[in-house]
């Protein structure tokens, strides 16, 4: 079964993956893929330098994701562009993990864009980790550092709440503790290791 799993950023979406990990699910993490796509070396990084600039690299020739970030969340136009590089570079990995993943029972593509990419019909059910925006902006700002608008800029840039609800097979809420997550991700992995049988 193919799951798709998605939330706000800050919505602790990677938590909820960790935690299907060990109930036996294989995670394919789309976050990850974009990383890996662009590391020192790769074609896609040779693409991003092309289109933004060598100012988007470290000293040590990595890709200084802090300058892209704060040149593509600030432009709509130069994100696609981004997004046009590194989002088929990225599918093709996909593919080739859900081929090696074929046996599996449940498969999780972790894909913070899902409600964006409109892609979510194509999954046999959609996980939604969700929490209200003023709990994503106080989490930016005290795990990650970013100021207040930092953080409202980067919600505002991504499918709204209501979008991502909107694509919901189940929806887990993570304003509790870590327990009542775990429990909540345990009940959805439940049902849908049901549905599979």
């Amino acid at each position: 079964m193919r799951v798709g799993l998605t939330g706000g950023v800050a919505s602790g979406k990677s938590s909820v993956s960790d935690i299907l990990r060990e109930l036996g699910a294989v995670v394919i993490d789309a976050d990850q893929l974009a990383r890996e796509v662009v590391e020192k070396g790769t074609p896609g990084l040779d693409q991003v330098v092309e289109a933004f600039g060598p100012e988007v690299l470290t000293a040590d020739g990595d890709l200084d994701r802090a300058e892209l970030g704060s040149i593509v969340f600030a432009d709509e136009d130069r994100r696609r562009v981004l997004e046009s590089i590194v989002h088929p570079l990225v599918f093709e990995r996909i593919v080739a993990l859900e081929e090696a993943a074929s046996g599996a029972d449940l498969v999780v593509h972790d894909i913070p864009l899902l409600a964006e990419s409109g892609r979510a019909e194509t999954f046999d059910a959609v996980i939604v980790v969700d929490v209200p925006t003023e709990v994503q902006v106080e989490r930016m700002v005290r795990d990650r550092g970013w100021t207040r608008e930092e953080a409202e800029a980067r919600i505002a840039a991504q499918a709204s709440r209501e979008d991502r609800r909107a694509v919901a097979t189940y929806v887990i809420d993570n304003t509790g503790t870590l327990e009542e997550l775990r429990a909540r991700v345990r009940e959805v992995h439940a049902e849908l290791t049901r549905e599979r049988a």
